[in-house]
C-alpha cells in the first residue's frame, strides 16, 4: 500500500489564520472541539499524526484546564515554538471573550428588557437540562464500577449536604483514586480518551516518528526558566493589580479566586462551576444566582471553552461592583472579564509550555491516571449537584414558598429528552428553548392585555 508524501510544513502565517479560524468556529464543547481539530490537522491537513495527536490529547486530558484549548496550544508550541503555542491557545479564546462581553453587557443593560427576559425564561430550564446531560454522559462514561458510584454519592452529599469545599472533595477523590489504583487497579478502570485510533491518513509533517524539535526538548535549565518566567508574569499582574486598587479590591480578589480555580477545572468547566457559584454568588456576591444560570446560557451559546462562562462572571461582578466607578460600568465589567480570563488561562500555557518537553520524551501511555479516575467520578456527583441547585432557582424562582414553574419544568424536561434521548446539539437546544421561551412570553403578555 502506497502512503501519500508528508505535506509541505505550514508557514506561522498559515497556522495563524487556522487557529484565528477554529476559535470563530470552536462549538460543540471539547469533545466538538477536539474533533474538528482532529479532522482539520490528522485527516485533512495532515500537520500531525494520529498518534502524536492522541498522545498530546492523553496529557491535556489530565491536567487542570480546559483539555481542547490546551491542546490547540500543544500542537501549536509543537510546530511553530512559543510564539506558535501562544498564538494558537491565545486565538481558542479571545473570540469567544469579545464575544460574551458584547452579550454581556446586552444582558446587564438590557437584561429587563421584556423580550430579552423571555428569551432567558426559556433559556433556564435548558441550561439545567445541559447540566443534567453533562452528568449522564460523564457518568455513563466514568463510573464503571460501584466504588466509582460510590465516591460519585459520596462526593454529592458532601457537596450538597455538608457543603464541603470543591477543593477538599478534588483532593479526597484523587488520594482515593490513587489508593485504588495501587490497592486495586480492576475497580478503578480509567475512560478511553477522545479520538478515533487508527485513522492512516498518510505521512504528516509531524509524524509518528518525526524526531522532537530542538525547542521542544527536555533539560532542567529550560524547565526553570519558564517556570521562572510564568511565576514572574503571575506575579507581576497580580502585583500591578494590588498597587493600583489593594489587596481587597474586587479585580485584585478575582485575579487570586480564579487562578485558584484555574487549577481545579479537573473534569471539564461543569466540575469547577460549583467552586466558582460558592465564591462568585456566596462569598463575594459579584453576582447573584439567576445571573450566574443565565451567564451560563451564554457561555454554552458562544464558540470557546464552556469554563469561558468566567468572563461573563467577571463582567457580571465588574459591573455589579463599579469596579471603575458608576459613570463607567463597561469599562468595569470588560476590565473585570479581561482579568478572569488571563488568570484563568494563564496556568493552561504554563502546563503545556513546562509539561510538554517531558512529554515528548514519552511516546508511550501516561501511567498517572488512576487519581483522574477517582476525580473524575467525584466530578459526577459534583455535576449533579449543580444540576439540583439550577433547578431549584428555575422550577421555584421564589423558593419553596412560591409557586412551581410548570411551564419551565416542560421546557426543560424537553430539553433534556433532545440532549439525552436524541443526542441534539447542545446550540439547537439553546435557541428552541430561547424561541419557545419569547412565545411563551407574548402569550403570557396578549392573555393580560385581554383581561
Amino acid at each position: 500500500m502506497t502512503t501519500s508524501p508528508a505535506p509541505q510544513a505550514p508557514t506561522f502565517r498559515e497556522a495563524f489564520a487556522y487557529w484565528l479560524k477554529l476559535g470563530l468556529i470552536s462549538f460543540g464543547g471539547p469533545a466538538g472541539q477536539i474533533a474538528i481539530m482532529h479532522e482539520d490537522l490528522v485527516e485533512r491537513r495532515r500537520w500531525i499524526s494520529e498518534k502524536r495527536f492522541l498522545h498530546a490529547l492523553n496529557y491535556c486530558m489530565v491536567l487542570p484546564g480546559p483539555e481542547a484549548q490546551q491542546l490547540a496550544t500543544y500542537i501549536g508550541w509543537l510546530m511553530h515554538r512559543t510564539w506558535g503555542g501562544i498564538v494558537a491557545g491565545g486565538l481558542f479564546v479571545l473570540p469567544s471573550l469579545f464575544l460574551l462581553v458584547a452579550l454581556s453587557w446586552v444582558y446587564m443593560a438590557f437584561g429587563d428588557v421584556p423580550a430579552i427576559a423571555g428569551v432567558l425564561y426559556g433559556i433556564k430550564p435548558a441550561v439545567t437540562a445541559i447540566v443534567l446531560s453533562a452528568a449522564y454522559r460523564i457518568g455513563s462514561r466514568a463510573l464503571k464500577t460501584g466504588y466509582l458510584w460510590a465516591i460519585a454519592v459520596a462526593a454529592f452529599v458532601a457537596i450538597f449536604a455538608l457543603s464541603v469545599p470543591f477543593p477538599l472533595i478534588v483532593l479526597s477523590a484523587g488520594v482515593a483514586g490513587y489508593l485504588g489504583g495501587r490497592f486495586a487497579p480492576g475497580r478503578f478502570t480509567v475512560a478511553a480518551g477522545h479520538g478515533s485510533a487508527g485513522v492512516n491518513a498518510g505521512a504528516a509533517v509531524i509524524d509518528n516518528d518525526t524526531p522532537t524539535p530542538a525547542h521542544a526538548r527536555f533539560s532542567w535549565t529550560r524547565l526553570g526558566f519558564i517556570l521562572a518566567v510564568f511565576l514572574f508574569i503571575w506575579a507581576a499582574a497580580m502585583g500591578t493589580l494590588t498597587v493600583l486598587f489593594g489587596w481587597d479590591a474586587v479585580l485584585t480578589q478575582m485575579a487570586w479566586f480564579f487562578t485558584k480555580a484555574a487549577l481545579q477545572t479537573f473534569g471539564g468547566a461543569y466540575a469547577v462551576l460549583p467552586y466558582v457559584y460558592q465564591g462568585a454568588v456566596e462569598h463575594f456576591h459579584w453576582l447573584t444566582a439567576p445571573q450566574m444560570i443565565d451567564g451560563l446560557a451564554l457561555g454554552e451559546t458562544t464558540p470557546g471553552p464552556l469554563i469561558m462562562v468566567v468572563s461573563f462572571v467577571g463582567f457580571a461582578g465588574g459591573w455589579s461592583k463599579a469596579v471603575l466607578g458608576p459613570d463607567a460600568l463597561f469599562l468595569s465589567g470588560m476590565a473585570a472579564a479581561t482579568v478572569v480570563t488571563f488568570f484563568t488561562f494563564l496556568p493552561s500555557f504554563f502546563f503545556i509550555f513546562l509539561g510538554g518537553p517531558f512529554i515528548e520524551t514519552t511516546h508511550g501511555n501516561l501511567t498517572f491516571t488512576a487519581p483522574l479516575t477517582g476525580i473524575t467520578a467525584a466530578v459526577v456527583g459534583v455535576i449533579v449537584n449543580l444540576a439540583v441547585f439550577f433547578a431549584y432557582h428555575v422550577l421555584w424562582p421564589q423558593g419553596f414558598a412560591g409557586p412551581f414553574e410548570w411551564m419551565s419544568a416542560i421546557l426543560g424536561a424537553a430539553a433534556a429528552v433532545a440532549l439525552i434521548r436524541y443526542k441534539i446539539g447542545v446550540i439547537p437546544v439553546v435557541l428552541a428553548s430561547g424561541i419557545a421561551g419569547l412565545a411563551l412570553h407574548a402569550l403570557r403578555s396578549m392573555l393580560v392585555t385581554q383581561t
